[in-house]
């Protein structure tokens, strides 16, 4: 194996933590919709959108490292002191996927909690409007009948 193999397993760790670092900040976007007090739904939508392309191309990015891994495995093994440099690259690229990855995934749990408690704010607000609707059903159906005056001198007899 020649060292562009283990340069290509650093470069895709090098592109994985990049691309978190951009899951992170479009986390905090959508924190920032969503504590905002006039839920914006579309401004969300997009943010979730922009969201799944990042995950697209980080299975992408999986996907290619494994494969190449797959490839020269063998040649890390046997050859450590010829690609020192590369592992520890690999490492250090790697502890730092992983320290973002689980503050993505806390980012993600806060999210998850505040979105609740929008789409709760929201299913209120429509229960709250279909109250309304209905009492003032009822009051102006009590109110076409307030002057109504049944027939008092009315034989129901045939």
């Amino acid at each position: 194996m020649d060292q562009s193999g283990a340069q290509i397993l650093l470069q895709s760790l090098e592109k994985k933590n990049k691309l978190l670092d951009q899951m992170i900040l479009q986390n905090s976007v959508q924190e920032e919709i969503l504590k905002q007090e006039e839920f914006d739904m579309d401004a969300f939508d997009a943010a979730i959108d922009q969201q799944s392309a990042y995950i697209e191309q980080l299975d992408k990015l999986d996907l290619g490292f494994e494969s190449v891994y797959d490839r020269v495995r063998e040649e890390l093994i046997e050859n450590k002191d010829r690609y020192r440099n590369e592992i520890t690259g690999m490492k250090e690229q790697i502890q730092q996927i992983t320290d973002k990855i689980v503050t993505l995934n806390a980012g993600n749990m806060r999210n998850k909690m505040l979105a609740e408690n929008q789409f709760k704010k929201k299913r209120q607000e429509i229960g709250s409007g279909a109250s309304k609707n209905r009492v003032a059903r009822n009051y102006y159906n009590n109110m076409n009948n307030l002057n109504y005056v049944s027939p008092q001198f009315y034989d129901n007899k045939k």
